[in-house]
C-alpha cells in the first residue's frame, strides 16, 4: 500500500486544478495581483505560504480538541502570526533584498483568506496528517497560479525570468529586440495581473465545463 491513500492524494491534487484556491474559490487574489511582477518574488511567496499553511494546519489540528469555540479565531490568528514572524525573520536573514521587495505582503499572509479558511474548514475537523496534506495541496495550488502569472508578467514586461535576460538586450538591441520587439510596460502594472489571471480562469473553465457556474 502506498504512503497516500486515494482519498489523501486528492487533498493534494484537487487544489492544483478543479478546486484551486485562487481560480475556483477566488481566495488570495490580492497577493496574486501585488507581487507577481517578478517571478522570484512569486516563488518565495508561494514557498512562504506553503510553510505557514502546512505547519499551521498541523498545529491547529493538534489543538482542535482543546480550543474553546468562542476564541478559536483568535487562536488561529496567533498561530499564523507566529509562523509568519518566523518566515519573515528567515527571509530577512537569508534573502534581505527579496524580503524588502515582498515588504508588507509577507505580513499580510496572516490575513490570507486561504490560510484562515483551511484552518476553519479543515484543520479543526481532521487529524494532523490529513491537515498537513491539505495545507500542502492548497498552498501548491495557490503557488502555481502565482508562478504562472509572474512568469508571463516578468517575461513580457521586463524580458527577463528570475532577473536573467532571456529575450536579449533592449539597450544594445540583441535577440528579439533586434527585430523591433519592445517590452510591454503594462504587464508590470497590477491591472495586467488581473487580466492574466482572468485568462487562466477562462482557459481552466473552457477545458472543464463542470466548473462553469449556472
Amino acid at each position: 500500500m502506498g504512503l497516500l491513500s486515494k482519498k489523501d492524494a486528492k487533498l493534494i491534487t484537487d487544489p492544483l486544478a478543479d478546486n484551486n484556491p485562487i481560480t475556483i474559490q477566488v481566495l488570495g487574489i490580492c497577493s496574486a495581483l501585488a507581487i507577481t511582477a517578478e517571478l522570484k518574488a512569486a516563488i518565495v511567496m508561494a514557498i512562504s505560504v506553503m510553510a505557514v499553511l502546512s505547519v499551521g494546519n498541523v498545529v491547529i489540528s493538534l489543538m482542535r480538541n482543546v480550543i474553546p469555540s468562542k476564541i478559536r479565531i483568535i487562536v488561529q490568528l496567533v498561530v499564523v502570526a507566529a509562523l509568519v514572524i518566523i518566515v519573515n525573520l528567515i527571509l530577512k536573514a537569508f534573502a534581505y533584498q527579496l524580503s524588502k521587495t515582498l515588504s508588507v505582503f509577507v505580513g499580510l499572509i496572516i490575513t490570507n483568506c486561504i490560510i484562515m479558511g483551511r484552518f476553519e474548514a479543515f484543520a479543526l475537523g481532521n487529524g494532523p496528517w490529513r491537515s498537513f496534506l491539505d495545507g500542502i495541496g492548497n498552498a501548491a495550488g495557490y503557488g502555481i497560479i502565482l508562478i504562472i502569472v509572474a512568469f508571463f508578467r516578468e517575461l513580457l514586461g521586463s524580458g527577463t525570468l528570475l532577473g536573467i535576460p532571456v529575450l536579449g538586450d533592449p539597450i544594445s538591441k540583441t535577440g528579439l529586440y533586434a527585430f523591433g520587439y519592445e517590452n510591454n510596460g503594462f504587464m508590470l502594472l497590477s491591472p495586467m495581473a488581473l487580466i492574466v489571471l482572468g485568462i487562466i480562469i477562462w482557459v481552466q473553465r473552457s477545458r472543464n465545463k463542470d466548473l462553469i457556474e449556472d
